[in-house]
């Protein structure tokens, strides 16, 4: 079986007061990394954002609110469409505040990207291979 999963994803971009713009979303796993979810944003060829996302955390975000650090998700529905709001948030302004994104995607397409996760790893099987870890951070890679 393929230890990855990749799907590439469009969602709606929001910064500060601005409209929605599309953005592509490439959502990556790899059972090596079994809890992390890496999501790379591009615009017009042009890399925007690159975040390691907890696996688990994303799937919660689709059913209830979850995060209170520099990444939330929280489900959102409009009618029938269903959507996973993900709030980003960087450093700090100068004014004060600090920088902030919104991210809307089509739930039932993320829910299929981590549908095919858990074919992989099934949630509550992720192993660490600490020694491999341990050698990592004492090898300084």
């Amino acid at each position: 079986m393929n230890p990855f999963v990749h799907k590439t994803l469009v969602m709606q971009l929001q910064a500060g007061a601005a409209d929605r713009f599309p953005v592509l979303a490439h959502l990556q796993y790899d059972a090596a990394d079994p809890f992390a979810v890496t999501a790379v944003f591009t615009h017009d060829g042009r890399v925007l954002a690159r975040w390691r996302l907890d696996r688990e955390m994303l799937a919660d975000g689709l059913t209830r609110p979850v995060g209170i650090g520099d990444v939330r998700f929280r489900p959102v529905s409009t009618g029938m469409w269903q959507e996973l709001r993900m709030d980003f948030f960087g450093d700090a302004r100068p004014g004060g505040g600090r920088h902030h994104a919104a991210v809307f995607a089509w739930a039932p397409a993320v829910a299929a990207f981590l549908r095919q996760t858990h074919e992989i790893v099934p949630p509550g099987r992720e192993q660490v291979r600490i020694d491999d870890f341990l050698a990592e951070v004492f090898t300084g890679k």
